[in-house]
């Protein structure tokens, strides 16, 4: 029988997962559009590889970041709140990783309080912060809608590969059952790199990516590009 709350933490859940959400997730490709124009994705078969390597990537750091930033907002310490927003902005090594984060971390954040769906002692620790990467807003968004710590990692996780998946289709590019057939084909790695996240501790984390950051760089002076980053 579905639980009382289930149907509209659901609701929520898709709504702040959703890719119609208005804080440019389109316009990042996240090292994708690099890999695509070196020769290194050029198929379903590859595009797949890589899409699984990154989100390992993620489990080993921004998800267990953001997993830390939900439990600060849920239990209003600001203190945590702001040594995790810190943390992860320092781990940002190119300029891309950097602005793409603070962008969408801006505007999720101007939706929160334009929404008015945050109380106000979270609304003030996201006001003190002096600036918001994704994962910071993204978490307070989560806990002001009073979504399950483990839905809204499974959110995050969901729409970062449902990013990199419209990436691979417009820019490979490959056809709509390709893309739909590559993203059901990750649904077990979202759920294995969830466990993993929530097992790491603090010392365990690390965002040691040496090939997608110097993609990332290469992608900085690309000489034909659509995304940003």
């Amino acid at each position: 029988m579905i639980g009382e709350r289930q149907p509209a933490e659901l609701l929520s859940l898709m709504h702040l997962a959703s890719p119609s959400l208005p804080i440019g997730a389109y316009t990042y490709s996240q090292g994708l559009e690099a890999a695509i124009e070196t020769g290194q994705i050029a198929n379903e078969e590859s595009a797949r590889a890589w899409i699984k390597e990154s989100l390992s990537v993620v489990a080993d750091f921004e998800a267990p970041v953001f997993w830390r930033l939900l439990h600060a907002f849920a239990n209003k310490n600001e203190a945590a709140v702001s040594h995790w927003t810190q943390l992860f902005l320092a781990a940002r090594d190119t300029q891309e990783f950097r602005a793409e984060t603070i962008q969408m971390g801006y505007s999720l954040s101007r939706l929160v309080f334009d929404l008015n769906i945050a109380d106000e002692s979270l609304q003030s620790m996201m006001a003190r912060q002096t600036e918001v990467p994704l994962p910071t807003a993204f978490a307070c968004a989560a806990v002001a809608l009073k979504l399950s710590h483990e839905a809204a990692l499974l959110g995050l996780l969901f729409s970062i590969v449902e990013n990199q998946v419209l990436v691979c289709v417009k820019s490979i590019p490959l056809g709509q059952v390709s893309g739909q057939r590559l993203l059901l084909s990750l649904h077990s790695e979202i759920e294995m790199a969830a466990e993993q996240v929530k097992r790491l501790e603090d010392d365990a984390l690390s965002n040691w990516a040496p090939g997608l950051s110097i993609l990332s760089m290469m992608h900085e002076v690309q000489y034909s590009r659509i995304y940003r980053s």
